[in-house]
């Protein structure tokens, strides 16, 4: 079985493209193979900065031939019925077969399609990947109409067997493939001819070429380690930095230089992102004064001098992008240092959004939303209206204009130097957190809290003014701002009711959306209910309140504000508790057992929600769990049924003296156990020992099932025992909705 080795040579192909590059022309190629009856054993994309590569393994000589049969009319059917039939199938009325059925003679047609030869078949799917090759950015050069990332140069195609390697015939942009490639574009430029991928890739590397990807990030990491470690320096990783770099080379050579001293009291974080976005240069740490002294840059070539003129040019082009990054420090210190307000009171100038006003505005409602959380984070009230109210301050700072990236970061410096604590400064650098899965959550109490406002501003905001995430577009990552308060309350085990942070923040923006509209009788009531549901607790009820004491000539407004926040409030945490359901079933816990707690009243802090999906999850791993779930849905199956024949609720409790065996005393009297005992543990919040307790019931509901007839021929008795199941159903959903659970 011949084996296919595929190279497209172009230009320097960015690196950000490559690997996705070589997992399309690894699925376009397979696929048409396949296709077209070609099989093949394994398959594999290499790619570096001048070369798009595939090798398939075990691939079919010959696509097989295929032999179809295809019924037509009936033999006496009319001519233009038989000549339709006809030319579907492209033969002639001799061609075709007739044969007998209880129906009458049935026109068949044999059709045969010979297989076609590998060489073919390979020929005309590369000819169709390359015309139509999915580049996120492509250019024409020259006169022709193909269109390539980068001017495409050469293509090499062979199919190889034991007994030699065969050119694919195939001209792309009159470039005709043959069994060559190049080297290393300065240190082996020369054609190379191979005949497979084995002697393809060995003859690369001869020539200064590393065809693997993950093997050249791999030269880098070591040779950068150990460079480093050799001058008692420490590396440090950037694995985005390493995947990029890995494909700007082809022969990685591991340089490194020294950043000139006058820089070398610029913030970490400057070095390391002017390093990395201008030079694509790894950063290098002095573990001793747990300073970034050095670099490492990697060049594509090995040099005579062993790369000092390529150190020299770059340390001398880093000076330069330093020296700009050190005069936009000391800019913003002098700011920072004289009076950080003028920068606050320039985001007067800068819009969040033309329906929410300024970042001025926004910062103005974080910093009263931090007020309210504070309590119930357990932050300084004063230092989380503080972190607040300083947390954007340096959007306005020149070395966040160069690099966007630091916004935070360069606020936490600038904080610290005008002399704010350091649980504030550290809450500018840590309220933008988490930014996705995998990023730390905050656990300093202001740095909670603020960024707690932070996203729950942003997600009332949106909600106000019905920007809703829809479908897969969520222009300002909306879901991604959910998760991040689902994360900093479950994760700090926060007890944190967000219904009324929510509702609070909504007016707020209620009152921004309407002060235009508003008469001034109406903010004063409507920013009265927001100062007194800032202490006074659920928002909606607060409304109404001093709604009812209000003049009937203002408050006209409120009603409808009130009927707003409501609807809103409700759609906003059914989308954050969407958002739990995603982040719990990522923690590995099944749908229905989400479910069955979600169920219940939604009032509730996040917290709460997950140690009793906890508890239910190892609560029904254990024997008693799993069968009291059968128990209580056989109670409830029966009640249900008897409630819905006889239209009668039987809620009103059974009565021991009507009970007639020992099992239902025994029943009866571990409900009235279990029930106290479930009360106390869910009023602390202990879920574990509910679940425990609940479980217990599985001995004394299987044996009163066992032994007791539900349907006694007695009318007070079966009363008395329906009353009996009915407490069975409160009782156990008294803790979740077990009728939310599969099996």
């Amino acid at each position: 079985m011949p084996d296919l080795l595929i190279e497209l040579f172009s230009e320097e192909i960015p690196a950000r493209m490559q690997r996705r590059a070589g997992e399309d022309l690894k699925k376009i190629i397979t696929n048409g193979l396949v296709e077209a009856g070609l099989t093949y054993v394994a398959a594999a994309a290499f790619t570096t900065s001048r070369r798009l590569t595939l090798t398939v393994e075990g691939l079919l000589a010959n696509s097989p031939t295929v032999r179809e049969e295809r019924k037509g009319p009936r033999a006496d059917a009319s001519e233009k019925a038989v000549g339709g039939f006809l030319r579907g199938v492209g033969l002639t009325r001799d061609e075709v077969e007739v044969r007998g059925s209880p129906k009458g003679d049935i026109l068949f047609a044999v059709i045969e399609k010979p297989g076609r030869p590998a060489v073919d078949i390979i020929s005309q799917v590369l000819e169709h990947a390359i015309r139509n090759f999915p580049w996120q950015k492509s250019m024409r050069w020259g006169t022709g109409t193909l269109k390539w990332v980068r001017p495409l140069q050469s293509i090499l195609c062979i199919l190889s067997d034991d007994s030699g390697a065969t050119v694919v015939p195939i001209t792309a942009q009159g470039i005709a493939a043959d069994n060559k490639t190049q080297g290393h574009r300065f240190m082996a430029p020369k054609m190379i001819t191979v005949t497979g991928f084995d002697d393809y890739r060995v003859k690369l590397k001869r020539a200064y070429v590393i065809l693997d990807p993950d093997e050249r990030a791999q030269v880098i990491c070591h040779d950068a380690t150990n460079v480093a470690f050799a001058s008692g320096l420490e590396l440090i990783e950037d694995k985005n930095l390493l995947a990029e770099v890995s494909g700007l080379v082809e022969w990685p050579v591991v340089l490194m230089g020294r950043i000139n001293s006058a820089f070398l009291e610029l913030p970490a974080e400057v070095l390391q992102t002017s390093m990395r976005e201008h030079q694509k240069f790894f950063s290098v740490r002095n573990p001793k004064t747990d300073k970034i002294e050095n670099f490492i840059t990697v060049a594509n070539r090995e040099a005579k001098d062993s790369g000092a003129t390529i150190l020299a040019g770059n340390e001398k082009v880093l000076s330069a992008r330093l020296a700009d990054a050190k005069f936009f420090w000391e800019n913003d210190l002098i700011v920072a240092k004289s009076d950080l307000s003028i920068w606050t009171k320039a985001l007067k100038n800068v819009t969040f959004h033309n329906k929410l006003g300024t970042q001025f505005d926004r910062v103005k409602r974080i910093e009263a939303l931090a007020s309210n959380l504070a309590l119930a984070v357990g932050a300084d009230i004063k230092e989380a209206e503080e972190g607040a109210r300083w947390a954007k301050v340096d959007l306005n700072s020149e070395m966040v204009y160069e690099f966007p990236e630091l916004q935070g970061t360069m606020g936490s410096y600038y904080i610290k130097a005008s002399g704010r604590s350091l649980a504030v400064a550290v809450a500018s650098k840590e309220h933008y957190s988490p930014l996705g899965p995998s990023d730390s959550v905050p656990t300093a109490p202001v740095s909670v809290v603020v960024a707690l406002a932070d996203k729950l501003d942003t997600l009332t905001g949106f909600w106000a003014i019905d920007e809703k995430p829809t479908g897969s577009k969520d222009p300002f990552a909306l879901r991604r701002g959910a998760l991040g308060v689902i994360r900093l309350v479950i994760e700090n085990n926060l007890t944190l009711k967000l219904t009324r942070f929510v509702e609070l923040q909504l007016l707020r923006h209620e009152i921004e959306i309407n002060r235009e509209q508003a008469s001034k009788d109406d903010l004063v009531v409507i920013e009265g209910v927001a100062a007194d549901a800032a202490t006074d607790g659920v928002l909606p009820a607060t409304i109404s309140t001093i709604l009812d004491g209000a003049d009937t000539q203002i408050g006209g407004l409120i009603p409808s504000i009130q009927k707003s926040i409501e609807q809103v409030s409700i759609d906003l945490l059914n989308f954050v508790y969407d958002r739990l359901k995603v982040y719990l079933r990522d923690q590995g816990f099944s749908h229905d057992v989400i479910d069955a707690c979600i169920a219940m009243d939604q009032d509730v802090d996040l917290t709460s929600v997950v140690k009793r999906i906890k508890a239910l999850s190892e609560a029904l791993k254990t024997d008693d769990g799993e069968n009291l779930i059968q128990g209580y849905k056989r109670a409830n199956n029966i009640l249900s049924q008897a409630e819905h024949s006889s239209g009668v609720e039987y809620s009103y409790g059974a009565d021991l003296k009507f009970m007639e065996n020992d099992e239902e005393r025994a029943l009866f009297a571990a409900l009235d156990k279990v029930g106290a005992d479930i009360a106390a543990a869910m009023k602390d919040q202990d879920f574990t020992t509910a679940m425990t307790a609940m479980a217990s019931l599985r001995m004394p509901i299987d044996a009163f099932f066992e032994t007791t007839l539900i349907n006694a021929d007695n009318e007070i008795v079966r009363r008395n025992r329906l009353n009996m199941l009915s407490r069975i159903r409160t009782l156990c959903l008294s803790v979740a909705d077990l009728n939310k659970l599969d099996g």
